[in-house]
């Protein structure tokens, strides 16, 4: 599996537009996408505008599926608009344990 951790610093004073737009981003590309298996968004303690995703796939073929998706074109229009900056970390799922898996 195809894993991505972002980390993403949002422009002051534009924390609740990013959060809109990656939350639809999220959403559409877990109910749309068959490829997509996680989409976390988390937030940093201690810095309201500093996040970090997790996003699983099932290959990478998947991710570039994702990313030729027009959520995510509409998601890409809002990032130029709220990040100053963000770091991408490609890599892939060995080991997986889950409290949602086991109930």
């Amino acid at each position: 599996m195809f894993s991505l951790v972002v980390q993403m610093q949002v422009r002051p004073g534009r924390r609740e537009e990013f959060l809109a737009g990656i939350a639809a981003n999220a959403e559409a590309s877990v109910r749309h996408e068959p490829g997509c298996l996680r989409f976390d968004v988390c937030a940093v303690a201690g810095d309201d505008n500093r996040f970090l995703l997790y996003e699983l796939y099932t290959d990478a073929e998947a991710f570039e599926a994702h990313k030729r998706a027009p959520h995510f074109a509409q998601w890409r229009a809002v990032a130029g608009e709220v990040l100053e900056g963000q770091v991408n970390t490609p890599g892939s799922l060995l080991v997986s344990h889950s409290a949602e898996a086991d109930r």
